[in-house]
């Protein structure tokens, strides 16, 4: 018998399959995928070979074709990914949250900004992230997940997705997690029991399934990215706030920082690209221009 289904987690050669309504096979993939140089990945739609109904067991046996495939997680077919920082404790780094929006924007994923901990927001502070975050092109959500204060906006942005849950530590993802998942969360650690080997200790990327067709992973917390696979001349494409004034610079090619009358300074001049942003774009322009370099 053959199912179909989706690729939850997979530890030590062994994939879990969600198939809706009929549970969680344990999976082995078969040598053609080897043979193929192909590596299943965490959120691939698949079709399976039962070898068990009763102990849930069954053999990879296609993997249909990905829509996107991120490297950091390891995930394929993502709709969009929502990034936490904590308005304080920690501060935010927007280096590092202007690094990760320029990486999915690579992978053509959508991007949800949510800056938790607003119960330890100071006044102006919260129109001062909307100010910078304003035409990035990413939604922006504020949150108190310890007060389960704007959780639930969330949930209908989740719906029929797969969303990717990402940040730093100490920010509160695992508090947005739990909100977001409610008893779902606790109904996979269930059913995935089998999983939990006491040899594999090391964290790895899990799909939560949350119903109909949606889907949540949460991600290790990370502390720094690197740019990667862009020109510094493409650079600027990465910044949907220069967009308006891209053809309106005096030199073709424009890179927005050394030529004059470029018309993305003078809207930085005039308070219609926030500076910090501004800022961040000539950092990561110098850091391309010497990776080239070396």
């Amino acid at each position: 018998m053959r199912l179909s289904g989706r690729i939850v987690k997979g530890i030590g050669g062994f994939y879990y399959v969600n198939v809706v309504d009929d549970g969680l096979y344990e999976c082995r993939a078969k040598g053609i995928f080897r043979n193929r140089k192909m590596k299943p990945n965490v959120g691939d739609y698949v079709e399976i070979d039962v070898i068990s109904q009763e102990e849930k067991t069954g053999n990879l046996a296609v993997i249909k074709p990905r829509k996107n495939q991120l490297i950091r997680p390891m995930v394929s077919n993502v709709d969009q990914a929502i990034v936490i920082f904590a308005v304080r404790d920690p501060d935010p780094d927007f280096h590092l949250l202007n690094r990760f929006l320029i990486y999915m924007n690579q992978q053509e994923v959508p991007v949800i900004i949510c800056f938790n901990k607003m119960d330890l927001a100071k006044d102006g502070e919260k129109e001062f992230l909307e100010k910078m975050y304003e035409n990035s092109g990413c939604e922006l959500r504020f949150l108190s997940a310890i007060n389960e204060e704007g959780i639930e906006s969330l949930h209908d942005l989740l719906a029929g997705k797969t969303t990717v849950l990402a940040g730093p530590s100490g920010v509160g993802k695992s508090s947005t997690l739990n909100g977001l998942s409610n008893e779902k969360q606790m109904e996979t650690g269930v059913i995935s029991e089998k999983i939990r080997r006491g040899k594999h200790t090391t964290r790895h990327s899990e799909l939560i399934y949350l119903g109909e067709e949606t889907y949540m992973m949460d991600t290790p917390g990370f502390s720094s990215l690197y740019l990667e696979n862009i020109e510094k001349e493409d650079l600027k494409y990465y910044f949907p706030e220069f967009e308006p004034y891209e053809n309106q610079c005096r030199f073709n090619g424009c890179s927005h920082i050394h030529e004059p009358d470029c018309s993305v300074k003078q809207a930085l001049e005039e308070g219609k690209i926030h500076s910090a942003r501004y800022e961040d774009y000539c950092l990561f322009y110098e850091e391309l221009a010497q990776i080239k370099k070396w």
